[in-house]
């Protein structure tokens, strides 16, 4: 499993505009957008950067992401999620996939990378 302070978005440099961190919380458990790609926040509508899951609106990408983080972290593994069709308002029928990978640090998970690919 990577650290997370050892990840250089800007190294990845075709991937970056579907790209997001997600800072994990202990007690209670909850997950916040670190960082979010261009091509994230297009989708979502706006830029939900620093906002809580439990915060925002639930809708594509971030259809089932508290389900798909909480997994994460319990298994520490990567995690894949795909949405065939959504019903959130303006993008129905939008198709897209999600990995999230966790990543280490202070002793615990303390990050999760995502990437966003669509269709």
């Amino acid at each position: 499993m990577p650290f997370w302070d050892d990840v250089t978005l800007s190294s990845l440099p075709d991937l970056i505009q579907r790209l997001m961190l997600v800072d994990v919380f202990e007690s209670p458990q909850r997950f916040r957008l670190n960082s979010i790609g261009q091509e994230i926040r297009t989708q979502y509508g706006s830029n939900v950067t620093g906002k809580f899951l439990d915060g925002i609106e639930i809708r594509a990408p971030f259809d089932y992401m508290t389900a798909q983080s909480s997994a994460t972290i319990e298994d520490k593994l990567p995690t894949f999620y795909a949405s065939f069709s959504s019903n959130s308002p303006p993008l129905q029928e939008h198709r897209y996939t999600r990995l999230l990978l966790p990543m280490w640090g202070n002793g615990r998970i303390e990050m999760m990378l995502g990437v966003i690919g669509s269709g």
